[in-house]
């Protein structure tokens, strides 16, 4: 679908009366089209720097090296050259004093960053800090990143914060190399945790990452269940695709586009689980990824909301996905070293207007998978949510023209995102290389204006 404000800010005929009447000048958005490179930051100049020469940002230079990064130590090497990518450690700050680091280093260097730049910076769990002053000063870095995204938005450039617990430096490598790539091209203004508690794979591949596993992708008929689809397989995963027989053709032909198969089956039916698990285990001996992303909506004010209406959207977005991990994980089907993404929303991070339904089925998988992940870390198997803000989808497309160009505007990079920007987010949570982020749930929005 057409971004009619985008196509008039970037046609020489029409640019200059979008600028005179003062409307947003989207930057069109850097996107991939295949699946991971080994060497994705070749041609790339990163900057890094930190507080103090730390152990994380010594894995963080080695994961940018190895991409085949330039990487510069200082700001002084730059010369004339735009900054494609920056990583500042601010896991050493001892007080708010220290917090002085974090202009120093970006005062500079904010002008030289090229468009759809990726700025990433690290920071101690304030509740493993030495003291509150310390704390503090750890929290802080949190407010510092998302108001640095909100002013660079404008030019396509993502930053996003990486909390990294005492010993998770080691598993910096597969959220650096994400956050710092084109992938995330959707994701600013996030903070993730980086934990130990996950039991480690073997080495992660950096290309084909996915081959070998199967994958389950549920509502996979079309939207940001078809897109997850495609770039699981891109990856090397055999995806099962599953949707309900309403949409059978169009599930079959998205299992055919990405050489995986078709699943037909109402979630919610009481036999939904134990089928499901009969048909992964019989076909494939188990499941290695689990993308829930099958999800309705019953819009209505809670004034005028029928119980069936409530009843729906919960049984589909919350119950039956309860139902099917219970199976999954009681039969042995999800198999060690699993992963397990769940699709939340906006609306469960902050509320809307007519979805009180929607949104508490969506709030209540965050707290779902917080209280998830811990148990299942011991397995190597790690479970987060990915709560998407403005999708264009054909959901979107049937908006009000309005509506929809207003919605679009309401992020920090002034336009809607693509079902391909949740899929790559997906993909890097479902990768072996994301085995430090687990009970996360991260929004993909662009840094949405409305909730946290």
């Amino acid at each position: 679908m057409t971004d009619r404000l985008m196509a008039l800010a970037h046609n020489p005929l029409t640019r200059g009366l979008v600028r005179a009447l003062g409307l947003p000048q989207p930057t069109p958005l850097a996107r991939a089209r295949g699946g991971w490179s080994a060497r994705p930051f070749v041609d790339q100049v990163m900057a890094v720097g930190g507080v103090t020469e730390g152990f994380a940002l010594r894995h963080a230079r080695e994961a940018l090296a190895e991409g085949g990064a330039t990487v510069l130590a200082s700001q002084a090497e730059l010369g004339g050259r735009d900054v494609h990518g920056v990583v500042f450690d601010a896991t050493g700050l001892g007080g708010p004093g220290a917090l002085r680091a974090l202009h120093d280093f970006f005062h500079p260097l904010v002008p030289r960053l090229a468009r759809n730049a990726r700025v990433t910076v690290l920071a101690s769990l304030p509740e493993e800090a030495e003291s509150p002053a310390a704390a503090a000063a750890s929290r802080g870095v949190e407010g510092f990143v998302r108001s640095l995204a909100k002013e660079v938005g404008r030019r396509g450039v993502t930053a996003n914060l990486v909390y990294v617990a005492r010993g998770a430096e080691t598993r910096l490598a597969g959220p650096v190399r994400f956050f710092c790539g084109v992938e995330s091209t959707y994701v600013s203004g996030q903070a993730v945790r980086l934990s130990t508690g996950v039991r480690a794979p073997a080495t992660p591949p950096l290309h084909q990452a996915l081959a070998g596993k199967v994958a389950l992708v549920t509502g996979a008929a079309r939207g940001i269940g078809a897109a997850t689809a495609e770039r699981l397989a891109q990856e090397g995963a055999r995806v099962v695709c599953l949707d309900v027989a309403a949409l059978e053709d169009a599930v079959k032909a998205t299992a055919a586009r990405v050489g995986g198969e078709a699943l037909v089956l109402d979630v919610t039916a009481p036999e939904a689980p134990a089928r499901l698990v009969a048909a992964l285990k019989e076909r494939h001996g188990g499941v290695d990824i689990v993308v829930h992303n099958a999800g309705i909506t019953r819009d209505r004010t809670l004034a005028k909301m029928t119980p069936e209406q409530w009843d729906a959207v919960l049984a589909v977005n919350l119950a039956a996905i309860v139902a099917a991990d219970d199976a999954l994980l009681a039969s042995g089907a999800l198999r060690d070293e699993g992963r397990l993404v769940y699709l939340s929303s906006i609306s469960g991070v902050a509320g809307n207007f007519g979805q009180t339904n929607y949104a508490t089925s969506k709030a209540a998988l965050i707290g779902y998978v917080a209280a998830l992940a811990p148990g299942l870390s011991s397995r190597g198997i790690s479970a987060n949510a990915v709560a998407p803000g403005f999708i264009e989808t054909a959901m979107v497309d049937k908006m009000p023209l309005m509506t929809r160009e207003v919605g679009r505007r309401l992020n920090a990079l002034s336009q809607g995102g693509q079902p391909r920007d949740v899929a790559e987010l997906v993909t890097f949570l479902a990768s072996p290389g994301a085995y430090g982020v687990t009970g996360n749930t991260i929004r993909v929005c662009g840094q949405g204006l409305i909730g946290a």
